[in-house]
């Protein structure tokens, strides 16, 4: 189970998030990003929610202290300032993500879960969906028990759909994404290569690539 360190002074708030997370995750609680400090050094945490207006050591200061050190624990700020230049600084702290009061737990709960599953892909430099599993250190595809050959941007199209399942992604963004922004390959070449997915995963129960009629693609799991 992932621990969760949940970091604000208000104690209502704090014990409020914590009781709905408790279900799902190990909790860690601190009043301020001094006391959560001094956690990190003593406790292994997966993600942080952090509120931003605290005494001691605020959370804009924690996540920079945390990125200084080279610490890439995800973190969700949480807090009552909602405005462009609020979430602006807390991105340029290092941030990962940012929800507003009073919180959405369900909401909480979604940006959690995709959260961890990022910080699993960066770390592991692997996605397993199902019997499938793709190795970006090795670029390699196994399915069961046999390998699927991949040409490199079919791999890489594949792996960017499903690092992030259910998302849509236009075709330019993927032409930008994969092939660069310089790329002389225009919208075919994006259609081109997911059909030979669909082709080479055909009757594959992990997982569905999507047209999204004038959108774009998506990666639905089907089984994880």
């Amino acid at each position: 189970m992932a621990a969760i360190l949940i970091v604000e002074d208000d104690k209502h708030t704090r014990r409020l998030t914590g009781a709905r997370l408790k279900p799902y995750y190990n909790v860690e609680e601190a009043e301020n990003g001094k006391e959560a400090m001094d956690i990190l050094d003593n406790k292994h945490i997966d993600l942080i929610i952090a509120d931003i207006q605290m005494p001691v050591m605020n959370g804009y200061d924690l996540v920079k202290r945390l990125r200084e050190e080279k610490n890439s624990i995800p973190v969700i700020m949480l807090t009552a300032m909602h405005t462009f230049d609020d979430k602006k600084m807390g991105f340029a702290s290092g941030t990962d993500d940012y929800l507003t009061k009073p919180i959405n737990y369900e909401e909480l709960l979604w940006r959690i879960k995709a959260l961890l599953r990022r910080a699993n892909i960066a770390s592991e430099r692997k996605i397993k969906v199902g019997e499938v599993v793709l190795d970006s250190s090795a670029y390699t595809v196994i399915k069961g028990d046999r390998t699927i050959d991949l040409a490199r941007k079919e791999f890489e199209l594949l792996y960017k759909l499903l690092s992030y399942p259910g998302m849509i992604f236009t075709k330019t963004q993927l032409l930008d994404e994969i092939w660069g922004y310089d790329t002389k390959s225009d919208e075919t070449t994006i259609k081109t290569h997911i059909n030979r997915l669909r082709n080479k995963f055909e009757g594959c129960q992990a997982f569905e690539i999507v047209t999204i009629r004038g959108l774009g693609y998506k990666a639905d799991i089907l089984e994880s």
